[in-house]
C-alpha cells in the first residue's frame, strides 16, 4: 500500500475545497494511515490535527442502522414486520396524492422501509408534527415523542414504492429505544461505543467537547447559484470550485432539543474514533479490538441493494451513480455507471458537513474522512475520494 496519492488529494482539498480535512484508514483490522491537512479555524490559523471533534450529520445513520441491525439478528423484529406493531400511531397512514388529496395507505410501513428510506416520510423539520412534539415535551423533543408525532403527517407515497431521503432513521432510532426500554444514546453507548472503545463519540455537545471542535463553516459559491440553505439539498449536489467559507457556529439544526437523539444526524465525533465503526463493519462486525458488534451475515445483508428499478430512479444523486441502497447505506452495484474502481459491495454514506464513511467487507477496508463545511460539494469530492483510496491499495 502506498498512500502518497491520498496525501496529495487531502492536501489539494485543504488548498481549495475546504479549510481543513482529515482521514483515517483501517485495513485488515490494522490502522494503516492517518493524515490531516489545512486549518481547524480560518481566523486563528489553528492547524488541523485530525483529533478535533466534528458534527458528522448523516454519517450518524451508519451507527443507527448498525444499532437496529443488532436487534434484527437478536430476533427482536423482522424487516417485514409492520411498524405499527411497535409504534401503534403508524397503523392508519394517509398518502398525499399529486393533486393534494389524501387517501388511505394500502400497505403498512414496515421496519425494513425505515432502514431503506422507502416509508414515504419526508425531511421537513418545520412540520406541524414537529411543532406538536415540542409542545408536548416542553421543547426537549425526546426521540420517542417526536417519532410518535411524525405519524400524524401524511406520506409522500405508498410505503415501499419509492425511495425518499427522510426522517426514517430518526424513527428507527426511536424504535430501538422503544424495543429496548433505553434512550437511544444509552443503547448505542452500551452496545457499540463501549465495546469498540469509541470514547470520543457523543450525541450531544458539552462545553468541553465544543472547546475541541473544528470550526463549522458553510461554503458559499462565488456565483451564488449553488448557495443551498437546505442541508439535505446541499448534501445531494454541488460542484462549484470557487467561493468563500462562512462561520456558522457549532450547532446542528437537526438536533431538535436536549433529549432528541437524532438517528439521522446526531453524532459528534473525531476522525479516529468513528473510523473504528467503519473498521468493525469492514471486518464483518468484528472490531479492531476483538469485540464483535454484528455477525458477518448481517453485514452482508446491510450492503445488499434493496431498491428496485423504479426506486433506483429516485436514488439519483450524482455522486451515487452506479450505487443502490441497502439497510441505510449506499452500496456499489454497477461500476460501468459509477466509474468507480471500488469493488461491488463497497458501502457507506456521507454527511452534510462533509464527513464520509467508506466500508468494504470483502477487502476488510474501513475509512472515515472528515471536513466541517456545510454544502461540502459531495458531487465533486466523494467519487474522487473513493477512487483515490482504492488506488492506494
Amino acid at each position: 500500500m502506498n498512500f502518497t496519492n491520498l496525501k496529495n488529494f487531502i492536501d489539494r482539498m485543504a488548498d481549495r475545497r475546504t479549510p481543513g480535512n482529515a482521514i483515517t484508514v483501517y485495513k485488515d483490522g490494522q490502522l494503516v494511515y492517518q493524515y490531516a491537512a489545512g486549518v481547524a479555524d480560518i481566523d486563528s490559523g489553528r492547524v488541523l490535527t485530525g483529533g478535533e471533534y466534528y458534527n458528522i450529520y448523516s454519517c450518524s445513520k451508519v451507527m443507527t442502522v448498525t444499532a437496529a441491525a443488532q436487534l434484527l439478528e437478536r430476533g427482536v423484529f423482522l424487516l417485514t414486520d409492520p411498524l405499527h406493531e411497535y409504534i401503534p400511531e403508524y397503523k392508519n397512514m394517509r398518502v398525499r396524492q399529486k393533486d393534494g388529496t389524501l387517501v388511505d395507505a394500502q400497505k403498512p410501513i414496515t421496519v425494513g422501509d425505515l432502514f431503506s428510506m422507502t416509508a414515504g416520510l419526508n425531511y421537513n423539520l418545520n412540520s406541524d408534527a414537529i411543532r406538536r412534539a415540542g409542545e408536548l415535551t416542553g421543547g426537549k423533543y425526546d426521540t420517542e415523542t417526536v417519532a410518535r408525532c411524525l405519524a400524524s403527517e401524511s406520506l409522500s407515497f405508498e410505503p415501499g414504492t419509492h425511495w425518499q431521503y427522510s426522517l426514517c432513521h430518526d424513527v428507527l432510532a426511536a424504535l430501538v429505544g422503544i424495543l429496548t426500554g433505553m434512550p437511544f444514546r444509552d443503547y448505542v453507548k452500551a452496545n457499540i461505543l463501549d465495546p469498540l472503545d469509541m470514547g470520543e463519540t457523543v450525541y450531544h455537545h458539552t462545553p468541553e467537547i465544543e472547546a475541541k471542535m473544528a470550526t463549522q463553516y458553510r461554503f458559499v459559491p462565488d456565483d451564488q447559484s449553488e448557495n443551498i440553505l437546505d442541508l439535505v439539498e446541499a448534501q445531494k449536489r454541488g460542484a462549484a470550485k470557487d467561493g468563500k467559507f462562512e462561520n456558522v457556529g457549532l450547532g446542528v439544526s437537526h438536533i431538535l432539543g436536549e433529549e432528541y437523539d437524532s438517528g439521522g444526524a446526531g453524532i459528534t465525533t473525531t476522525c479516529g474514533d468513528y473510523a473504528k465503526l467503519a473498521a468493525a463493519l469492514a471486518g464483518g462486525g468484528l472490531g479492531v479490538n476483538g469485540e464483535r458488534i454484528l455477525s458477518a451475515r448481517t453485514v452482508e445483508l446491510m450492503k445488499t441493494n434493496r431498491l428496485g428499478e423504479e426506486q433506483l430512479r429516485d436514488f439519483n444523486w450524482k455522486q451515487l451513480r452506479g450505487y443502490g441502497y441497502g439497510l441505510g447505506v449506499r452500496t456499489h452495484i454497477n461500476p460501468a455507471k459509477s466509474g468507480s474502481i471500488a469493488p461491488l459491495g463497497e458501502f457507506g454514506w456521507g454527511g452534510a458537513a462533509g464527513a464520509t464513511v467508506i466500508i468494504d467487507s470483502t477487502l476488510n477496508l474501513g475509512v472515515f474522512y472528515v471536513q466541517h463545511v456545510l454544502n461540502p460539494r459531495e458531487e465533486w469530492y466523494q467519487p474522487r475520494l473513493r477512487n483515490v483510496v482504492y488506488g492506494c491499495l
